[in-house]
């Protein structure tokens, strides 16, 4: 797996919100599956049910996205990904301390790019800025995604 997507990209992909057009776009002309990790499934389903939570979506709008994803998970456009935690773990600490104090990275971005890094991943998809920084601190290529800053 080439390329590592972060689980903002994965919500824009199966829950329609500002960057849905340029993350299915984007998914359109990858042809590798993208790793869905234990943190992509808990990020989100979680999003999901705050997105529930603040009355962005309803509950039937919420199954119906993770619905979404199950096929994708079984069409090959996602594949599950299991990276040594313990590796993961090591690797944003080392990512923290490296670059926190300059990017104002978030603990979750940090732990995505570890994962990517962890799994062998060479391109990072976000639409975050200081985590598409933190990707090309770490050797990452990003694309340009046009991201929102966050």
């Amino acid at each position: 797996m080439n390329a590592y997507a972060d689980t903002g990209f994965i919500c824009s992909v199966h829950a329609p919100d500002a960057n849905t057009g340029r993350a299915i776009a984007w998914l359109r002309k990858n042809r590798d599956p993208l790793p869905f990790t234990g943190l992509h499934r808990l990020e989100f389903r979680n999003a999901l049910r705050l997105r529930v939570f603040r009355k962005e979506i309803t509950a039937v709008q919420r199954e119906l996205s993770i619905q979404a994803m199950l096929s994708d998970l079984a069409a090959g456009v996602f594949a599950h990904a299991d990276p040594r935690w313990a590796d993961v773990l090591s690797e944003a600490e080392r990512l923290s301390a490296g670059h926190s104090e300059l990017i104002g990275t978030r603990s979750l971005d940090i732990l995505h790019v570890a994962g990517a890094l962890v799994l062998g991943s060479e391109q990072f998809v976000t639409f975050d800025t200081r985590q598409a920084t933190l990707a090309r601190a770490a050797g990452l290529r990003v694309p340009e995604m046009d991201g929102n800053g966050s």
